[in-house]
């Protein structure tokens, strides 16, 4: 095996540099690895090429006496004992940078920087060797001799190479599982193929070795690096699945571009035209347009503020209230935004957005005053969707409108501003964004659009709220001390609140407006302080003193990984580091309430946060109940069990055939949390094979509810709805007190063929809804649910 080795030494030196030197081109071209590491591998690899060629050529002209041969015996073998220092070099720097990287060191440890006092003063004594044949010589047939101080030569490069390896023990734990191998075989395997390089001389162990390593380390890392790129990136790549042909998505970088101009002229509507294509595609596809007739109004209605670009800064950023003269020029842009998309001829959809979007149902808007159908369909979704924003996003003159006012501004325009049927779907989509999502939010939405937080004092810097559902929220975040006097604490907590739109208040007018109350707060360390909930129980895990110590004399970055889920009137958060788990239980007040979670702390820096959701949620054991569970079924049961449905459908009754002259009666009650007229009993007209909602071969009619709104589904009935208010109808905020009290209702159902009529009258409401359904369907089934309501004593007469 020796001899195999020996005889073919040089075409293995070959081999292995052509793959360092492919290791080093590729590490220059990647664009996931850290520059500053790149750099590192990129010196690693060239030195080990370069060693070996270096050796290659010294064993192929040692003994040659031409002039070519004498210095190419004399350099090569210098640069041989030069690149082999220079590969340890290498490697403590790429150590160094992981221990500060995946390890959270804030600066490497002290034994590597002795590794760089050993490695300098190796160099020197290369040197000196070439004056003094201190390591080796050139005997007068040109051949490399060994000299007595050849031992020496081993000396700093091992030395440094088993101080590195005590350092990879101490840090083991840090590193990724393939990575930690790679890492403690790199000085390991060295050190012994210089042991055996002593005894068999002629053999270039060591040189070999040390590039072998460097493969080694560098497949390893590569195959880390990118398992670590593979995860963050699996949700964009299938986003990326279902995009467009590169035709599409160079069409729609083009667009984006015209938007980011837009953005940039007017930094106060940032955002605006993507929120306004997001909500136009929403309501183009439930008005049951096709894929490419959605993606036309979405890009419509993505440019349709492009003619800003040619409205004078003044008049666009200007505070005050506009001149007449001003309001004329800010007008033309949909003139201009016209303009400069009629060129685009391949996608003439594009120009309607821009001209229109301005004009009125009610034929009162510009530029052509056109009215009701004569406006392009385009334009009516893109008018609502865009009206809806502007209500819903913050601006230099006004603050985000509470949802239950912007649903009552949409309510005022239909049939004036509004198309009524894109209207009615703007309405149905806020009714089911139950905890208000759809409005603006913060680029960087967990950090308020900050790069960080900095909380000096408590609370002195905190984050947007984080809305916790059934379904597990994980918060990835890195936290690293800021400078404290002793005594002072130093530590992130976590403050859980509810408001209507998942932001933090102090002021009172806005507490009361946006329904603003505080649960709890969490410190990292197991400490809460109770506040609205009704419990909070914590225990603290696998804590590690050591650990902890070690970081707080190093200062060190700490990476945390927060998990909370809310299931009903119970949350768990749990919060993850390395030197211990704290577990939290949190008996809410109810289960209708919502729970958002916000980063602050105290004396500490927070970067790196990122926040990823499971898809399952969880079931209804996942949670330890600390207390009793609240319920508001304090009535009589009737034909079927009474049902709290504490949000949208949380509860539904099971299917009750429909005949004619059928009277469905219950009482009713709003929980204490409702707030809103849709905070009501709902009617589900349906049909499945096992008549529960949900259930096989579902179709859904019509769904009916007692504040005189109705929603058909998936085009599978005619609804016709009409609903009036009757004399005794005070407001809807005596509507709404009206159902905070509870009642008796009484719902009458008249079946003839396929042909259902709802009639009811409640609270001052009278509504009569006719669902036809237009193929034959032999059952039709009634279920009751609703939202934050309480049905009891429901019965089928």
């Amino acid at each position: 095996m020796i001899e195999f080795f020996r005889a073919n030494q040089q075409d293995i030196m070959l081999f292995l540099s052509g793959i360092c030197g492919i290791i080093s081109f590729f590490s220059m071209m990647s664009q996931n690895m850290p520059r500053r590491r790149k750099g590192y591998v990129v010196y690693l690899s060239l030195s080990g090429m370069l060693l070996l060629l270096a050796d290659r050529f010294a064993y192929m002209y040692r003994g040659d006496q031409s002039t070519l041969a004498f210095w190419m015996v004399r350099v090569c073998n210098f640069l041989v004992y030069f690149f082999t220092i220079s590969i340890v070099h290498a490697f403590n720097l790429y150590l160094s940078n992981m221990l500060k990287t995946e390890g959270g060191l804030k600066d490497a440890p002290l034994r590597l920087r002795f590794v760089e006092i050993f490695i300098s003063v190796g160099e020197v004594l290369l040197i000196i060797s070439q004056f003094t044949g201190l390591y080796y010589t050139v005997d007068e047939f040109n051949r490399y001799q060994r000299a007595p101080g050849f031992l020496l030569s081993f000396l700093f490069p091992i030395l440094s190479l088993v101080i590195q390896m005590t350092v990879i023990i101490h840090y083991y734990k840090y590193f990724g599982e393939r990575v930690r191998v790679a890492l403690l075989l790199f000085p390991i395997v060295p050190i012994i193929a210089a042991i055996a390089q002593i005894f068999l001389y002629g053999l270039a162990l060591i040189n070999i070795a040390c590039t072998l390593m460097i493969v080694v380390v560098y497949t390893f890392s590569l195959m880390e690096l990118y398992e670590t790129a593979n995860r963050a990136n699996t949700l964009e790549i299938e986003y990326l699945k279902n995009e467009r042909e590169s035709m599409q998505t160079l069409f729609e970088q083009t667009a984006r571009a015209l938007v980011n101009a837009v953005d940039a002229k007017d930094k106060n509507t940032h955002g605006h035209s993507s929120r306004v294509a997001e909500y136009a595609r929403k309501i183009a596809e439930l008005n049951g347009k096709s894929e490419k007739e959605c993606d036309e109004v979405y890009y419509a209605a993505l440019l349709h503020d492009v003619g800003k670009i040619g409205i004078s800064d003044e008049i666009i950023l200007k505070n005050s209230e506009l001149t007449d003269d001003e309001y004329e020029e800010i007008q033309q842009h949909v003139l201009i935004g016209d303009d400069i998309l009629a060129s685009i001829t391949g996608f003439p959809y594009l120009r309607i957005g821009a001209r229109y979007h301005h004009e009125r149902y009610d034929g009162k808007g510009y530029p052509d005053n056109l009215r009701g159908d004569d406006i392009p369909e385009i334009a009516r979704i893109i008018a609502v969707a865009d009206a809806y924003d502007v209500m819903t996003s913050t601006r230099k003159y006004k603050d985000i409108v509470p949802q239950e006012k912007v649903r009552e501004e949409i309510i005022k325009g239909t049939g004036t501003q509004f198309d009524p049927r894109f209207a009615k779907t703007m309405l149905y989509l806020i009714d089911m964004d139950s905890n208000y999502q759809m409005k603006e939010r913060a680029e960087v939405k967990e950090l308020s659009g900050k790069s960080g937080l900095n909380p000096e004092e408590y609370r002195s810097d905190i984050s947007d709220g984080i809305l916790i559902t059934k379904k597990t929220t994980k918060i990835h975040m890195n936290c690293r001390p800021g400078d404290v006097q002793e005594g002072q604490i130093t530590m992130p907590a976590l403050l859980l609140f509810d408001s209507l739109d998942g932001h933090i208040y102090t002021n009172e007018k806005k507490i009361v407006l946006f329904n603003y109350h505080e649960y709890g707060d969490i410190w990292f360390d197991g400490k809460t302080v109770c506040r609205n909930a009704r419990d909070m129980r914590t225990e603290v895990r696998n804590f590690d003193k050591e650990k902890l110590d070690l970081l707080k004399k190093e200062k060190g970055e700490t990476e945390f990984v927060v998990e909370a889920v809310k299931y009903k009137d119970h949350a768990l958060i749990r919060i993850v580091c390395r030197y211990r788990t704290v577990e939290v239980i949190v008996a809410l007040p109810d289960s209708s309430g919502f729970l958002y979670l916000a980063l602050t702390g105290e004396h500490c820096h927070i970067t790196d946060v990122s926040i990823d959701q499971s898809e399952e949620e969880v079931g209804s054991t996942y949670i330890p109940r600390i207390a009793e569970e609240i319920s508001y079924l304090d009535g009589p049961e009737g034909d079927v069990p009474s049902i709290q449905v504490d949000d949208y459908h949380s509860a539904i009754t099971d299917g009750h055939a429909v005949t004619d002259g059928m009277k469905l009666k219950f009482h009713t009650m709003s929980l204490p949390t409702s707030r809103r007229v849709w905070h009501c009993p709902h009617i589900i007209l349906f049909y499945s094979d096992d008549a529960k909602v949900d259930g096989g071969n579902y179709r859904e009619f019509s769904l009916v509810r007692l504040d005189g709104e109705h929603w058909a589904s998936n085009g599978s009935s005619e609804n016709k709805m009409v609903t009036n208010l009757l004399d005794d109808f005070e407001s809807w905020d005596d509507w709404k007190e009206i159902n905070k009290k509870g009642y008796d209702c009484e719902v009458n159902f008249k079946r003839v063929g396929n042909k259902v009529t709802i009639t009811t009258e409640n609270g001052g409401i009278a509504i009569r809804n006719v669902t036809i359904v237009p193929d034959t369907q032999e059952e039709i089934y009634v279920a009751l649910s609703g939202d934050q309501v309480a049905l009891t004593n429901i019965r089928y007469e």
